[in-house]
């Protein structure tokens, strides 16, 4: 079995302990290195000034290596604040508006793309395996094909590939479009995220599509679909019902005194909806004021690249909604809205999930949104929460069972929510089944199988899961 080769913009590098951060994806990537021996390559988190970034940092947990590497200042202002966050992400979360294009920041993003295949280039074997990760890094196999690598390299995209119209307004389009194409197995999340792309590929003129899955660029022929990524499904689950029984878990409860949790979990971004989701809110306690005092939202947003300025303008926002809503509908014994603004550990999230009766998960546009899957994966059998999904996630792809909304549309979201609260037990348990089932069999071990399955050309399904380390992700830190 050859080799395993990860690129990403971020490495989860296990402790001194050999603990490795949470998260179905790292989890499933380490399993996959574990299996089949491989390095683990990306930027370190750290800059060097204005200095040279030196030699790459290796550490090694069994028989796979992480290996490290720092950048400037100018690297990070440039490849990393400047196009991919303030480019690529609102570009690709359809937020024209907020995109800042500069050549300069252009010219970065492809040069630290350029370096990272200077580094990646001395450590490859022959026939390793390439799998890049994310758009930070969609140059990486046109930098590598440019230096004389032939290895089989795939790309998966985590976040959504707009419309033709949307993807084309960027200045850069047409190169970035042909560095994708130099990748064996392009991976999305969704159908319509592929076909996004095959429309881009077709308004351009670049090549010709062969068949569903399959295209041609000049000489070069790849495939590109959706392979719609999972959580650890089984795992999350008995983490949240171990959970269930902890003293936190107690006291949540005793505090909550028989009011319903409904339960937001979000990074701070403006994709969330987040303050659409508090308006919905607020519009539901004003329309069933039967519901106040009966129902608690905790909406639980950890602070995400507070170094942009959208960020921190829309942290105050959310803050100042949240706060204007308590004052408004609020009583001595009853607050509508507990906003906490930091990362919870992991277990104390998938217990919280267990107690909700129903989750808002409702971003304006995401690739995938997990906290959806792992929400559903969390609850009681006999006595299920409802989840609430934006159509707009790649998730309501596959969780039509779902009570799926428009997150712009206030008013039906807050009777949306009426609904689900007031939703018979029998009715949430089909629901919860039907979804269950599907994150069972679509989990992330099989989403690492199929993809690794395609890019290597082989149908055999090797079983990550097998090399998951003892304990799994009852052994990871929290987020």
């Amino acid at each position: 079995m050859s080799r395993l080769i990860v690129v990403s913009n971020r490495v989860p590098v296990p402790d001194k302990r050999g603990t490795a951060p949470a998260g179905g994806l790292a989890v499933a990537l380490q399993s996959a290195l574990a299996a089949r021996g491989g390095l683990w390559l990306g930027w370190s988190g750290q800059s060097c000034g204005e200095e040279d970034v030196g030699p790459l940092r290796s550490v090694k947990d069994g028989n796979i290596e992480y290996a490290l590497t720092d950048l400037t200042d100018l690297d990070v202002e440039e490849y990393y604040h400047g196009f991919a966050n303030r480019v690529l992400w609102p570009i690709c979360h359809y937020r024209l508006d907020l995109a800042e294009y500069g050549r300069r920041e252009m010219a970065g993003y492809f040069r630290v793309n350029r370096f990272f295949a200077s580094r990646l280039l001395p450590m490859l074997q022959e026939d390793d395996l390439i799998w890049v990760h994310d758009y930070h890094l969609i140059p990486l196999a046109d930098e590598l094909r440019r230096q004389g690598v032939k290895n089989r390299i795939g790309f998966f995209l985590h976040i959504p590939w707009p419309a033709p119209d949307v993807f084309l307004a960027m200045p850069v389009h047409e190169e970035l479009l042909k560095t994708l194409t130099a990748y064996d197995v392009i991976g999305f999340q969704t159908v319509h995220d592929r076909e996004n792309f095959a429309e881009c590929l077709a308004r351009q003129g670049l090549g010709k599509r062969l068949g569903e899955s399959k295209f041609m660029v000049g000489e070069h022929t790849f495939t590109a679909r959706p392979y719609p990524i999972g959580i650890e499904t089984d795992e999350f689950a008995g983490l949240a019902k171990r959970a269930a029984e902890t003293t936190l878990h107690k006291r949540m409860l005793q505090s909550l005194d028989g009011k319903a949790l409904i339960i937001g979990v979000d990074r701070l971004d403006y994709s969330k909806g987040i303050t659409q989701r508090i308006d919905a809110f607020e519009t539901f306690l004003n329309r069933h004021p039967e519901s106040q005092r009966n129902v608690t939202l905790l909406q639980i947003t950890p602070k995400s690249r507070s170094e942009v300025p959208e960020y921190e303008a829309m942290q105050r926002t959310v803050a100042e909604q949240a706060g204007r809503v308590n004052g408004a509908l609020g009583t001595v014994d009853w607050v509508p809205i507990r906003y906490v603004n930091r990362s919870l550990r992991r277990p104390a999230l998938a217990g919280l999930y267990r107690m909700a009766k129903l989750a808002l998960v409702t971003p304006l546009r995401d690739g995938m949104n997990l906290v959806a899957k792992e929400y559903v994966a969390a609850q009681c059998e006999d006595d299920p929460g409802v989840l609430l999904l934006s159509r707009f996630a790649g998730a309501a792809q596959e969780l039509k069972e779902a009570v799926l909304v428009n997150p712009y549309d206030v008013e039906g979201t807050a009777e949306a929510m009426a609904r689900s609260l007031a939703m018979p037990v029998d009715e949430r348990r089909e629901r919860w089944r039907s979804m269950m089932k599907t994150l069972r069999e679509n989990d992330v071990f099989a989403w690492c199988d199929t993809f690794l399955g395609e890019l290597s050309g082989s149908t055999a399904r090797p079983a990550y899961r097998a090399a998951l380390p003892q304990g799994g992700i009852l052994r990871s830190k929290a987020v």
